[in-house]
This record gives structure tokens, sequence and C-alpha cells, in this order.
């Protein structure tokens, strides 16, 4: 098992900008190497950060070259959408398809997909994490949802293959992927040996004000079919007159989530992939996000 930074906070002293744009050229010089420097054997990055529809191949070439230099090279990439709003359909599977190919020049192995919508209606509940409804999720689904999603999936993992590489779904919220039997099914419709899944625990916990599943029994059904894997971990602040949850990212070690057991499961899945951890949102990312690698080297080499 390989472990990636999937950095979420890319504020980096000097640089102020968007945390989830790509720093510039001056910063990447200062940030990367501390992320070498710990022991990630790679980075995510959103096809976005690198032109999205406007990418080229040298454009592309020339990062992939820089962040290599680094000791950082970009081993998965984030891309695409889902496909049961019609009104965003169209671009969405047009960003999947683009972010193979940026993949391919990137000489990343992965292409990460979530196959959420945006909220129907921002002022309902369920637009947020932690509501007892959850807008675009797996319980409003319809079949046609999920053979049009499947349809786009499948059309991006043939290509994937085509190119050596492979496209996971990510378990997410506001999406008919967000919990294991609805991944499942998602992953059994498409019946492609380049598209798994993306067992993300944190998003499952954080979907509803109470979590329909435990990450245990999660983790150990999504564990064979995994081809990526995000790791966060949480604590679950529970107001139950409000019918509604708050949630405060931790490291790994300190959550409600049990990663001594799920890095068993997938361990004993046979798992040999790149788990990655999402990092700190807050704060000093690097000093949180050493914690969580140390954490997991700690834990993978107890099973060895």
């Amino acid at each position: 098992m390989k472990i990636a930074y999937a950095f979420r906070r890319s504020i980096f002293y000097p640089y102020k900008g968007n945390s989830r744009a790509i720093p510039d050229r001056a910063v990447r010089a200062k940030l990367f190497p501390r992320v070498q420097k710990i022991g990630f054997d790679g980075i995510e990055l959103g096809v976005d950060m690198l032109g999205g529809a406007s990418a080229t191949e040298s454009q592309v070439r020339e990062i992939r070259a820089e962040l290599e230099s680094y000791g950082a090279p970009c081993v998965v990439l984030r891309g695409g959408g889902g496909a049961t709003n019609q009104r965003n359909a169209k671009q969405n599977r047009k960003s999947l398809v683009m972010a193979v190919e940026v993949a391919h020049w990137l000489g990343a192995d992965v292409v990460n997909t979530t196959v959420g919508t945006p909220p129907r209606d921002p002022d309902l509940p369920g637009s947020f994490v932690g509501d007892y409804v959850s807008q675009g999720s797996s319980r409003m689904a319809s079949p046609d949802d999920f053979e049009r999603t499947a349809s786009l999936l499948r059309e991006a993992g043939e290509r994937a293959g085509e190119l050596g590489l492979k496209v996971t779904v990510e378990v997410h919220q506001h999406s008919i992927a967000d919990n294991s039997w609805s991944a499942l099914h998602l992953l059994d419709l498409v019946d492609s040996p380049h598209v798994l899944a993306n067992p993300d625990l944190g998003n499952i916990f954080w979907t509803y004000d109470e979590p329909e599943e435990t990450p245990e029994d999660a983790i150990v059904a999504l564990a064979p079919r995994a081809g990526y894997w995000h790791c966060k971990n949480l604590h679950r602040v529970h107001i139950p007159e409000n019918r509604h949850s708050i949630f405060i990212r931790v490291p790994l070690s300190e959550g409600e989530i049990d990663y001594r057991f799920a890095i068993s499961a997938m361990h004993d899945a046979g798992f040999d992939g790149y788990l990655a951890i999402e990092g700190a949102m807050e704060g000093d990312q690097l000093t949180a996000d050493q914690r969580s690698f140390d954490y997991v080297v700690g834990l993978l080499a107890e099973l060895e």
C-alpha cells in the first residue's frame, strides 16, 4: 500500500489565494519538497488546477516534470461529476473524459471522480453535510439515474483502460454513490475492470446527521472493489433537536473512524493502491498531516 497526499489546504506562506488552487511556482518549490520529505509517494491534484478543458499536453507535461523534480509526482487526478442532473451532465462527461487524457499526460495512475450533483435547492435541508436528508443521494435516485451514471463511467473506463489507467468512483455525499450498497450497485452496472471504488469512510460518516452504516461494515463491503482510497477522520457533534450534526476534522488516529480496523480490512482484501491522506483544512497542515502519515506507516508496519 502506497501513501498519497490529497492536500486540501494549499495556503503556504506567502501564498494566500484560493486554497483549492495549485500554488504558484515559487510556493510549489517550497511546499512540495516538504511533502516529499514527510515521505508521501505522490500527490493528488484536480484537473481544474491544470487548466481543465483548456489544458494542453505541453503545459501538463511541464508541470509533470516540475513535480517529479521535487519528488512529489501527481499519482491521482480528480475530475468529472454526476450524470443525474441534465443541467450539468454533459459538462461533467466532458470533464471526466478530459481528466483521463490529462492524467495520461501527467503520468498519474488513477482518475478519481465523484458522481454528485449540486443541491437542487440550496435553501432546503440536505444541501450540506450532517442533515437528516441529503440532496442528490442514493435514497432519491431512480433506476435511470444509475443507468445514466453507469454509461458515463463505462465510457471513461474504456478510455482509461486503453491508456493503462483506472477510474475510481468516490463514495461521496450528495451522490448516488453515497454508501457501500449504492457504490457496489453502480460498479455492477458499469461492469468494467477499469472502474473501481474509492471507499471514503469520512464521506459516509458525515452525509447524514446519523451515519446510515458503520465504517466497519462499509470498508469490509467495499475493500475488494477498491482502486484508490481517501482517508480523513472526524468527530461528530450531534444536535438531535435540530436533526443535524457538525463535524470536526482531526488527524487519522484521533477521530471516530477506526483506521486500524479499516487499514487491516483493506490489507486483507489485497489492496495495493494509494491510500490518500486528505489533508487538514485549517491550521498548520503539514504538522497535522505528518501525524496522520506516521500513524498510517506504523499500522502498515504491523501488518507486514
